[in-house]
């Protein structure tokens, strides 16, 4: 559904809520390790989340490395989709037709827009704290290995 970049951002992103503080932060390494991602793309997209320090922060030397702040993580999860430039997504059409509506829809239109309702109302009433808390308990960010 959304770009490889993308689920990486979403990964990571839930991988520093639930792993870091500013008194614990994590190296690309290691985050790139645990969301079974390679380094140099998980640079990139670190280096996205963290322009602004909305979302995640950094710091630089002995020490340094990327966290999150419990005000970041009070944020819906919407925000990693609009900070990747995808929260777009949540407003499309599924067969990415410009002219879909309820007055003119595509074949697939009634039963996504049910969909998309959901998937909308978690990104935006879903913290990011409250999806990496479950990290810890029933999920998991990495793929399993064949």
């Amino acid at each position: 559904m959304f770009s490889k970049t993308t689920e990486y951002a979403l990964r990571a992103t839930l991988y520093i809520a639930a792993n870091s503080s500013p008194e614990r932060k994590l190296s690309i390494n290691e985050i790139a390790a645990a969301i079974d991602s390679p380094r140099s793309f998980t640079a990139k997209i670190l280096q996205r989340l963290s322009a602004n320090e909305r979302l995640i922060s950094s710091s630089k030397g002995p020490g340094g490395g990327f966290y999150m702040t419990e005000k970041a993580g009070k944020q819906p999860a919407k925000i990693i989709l609009e900070t990747m430039d995808e929260d777009a997504l949540l407003n499309k059409c599924v067969l990415g037709l410009s002219r879909c509506s309820d007055e003119k829809p595509c074949p697939m239109h009634k039963d996504f827009k049910v969909i998309k309702a959901d998937i909308y109302t978690l990104f935006t009433k879903t913290s990011i704290a409250s999806l990496a808390a479950d990290t810890h308990k029933n999920s998991f960010l990495k793929g399993a290995r064949r």
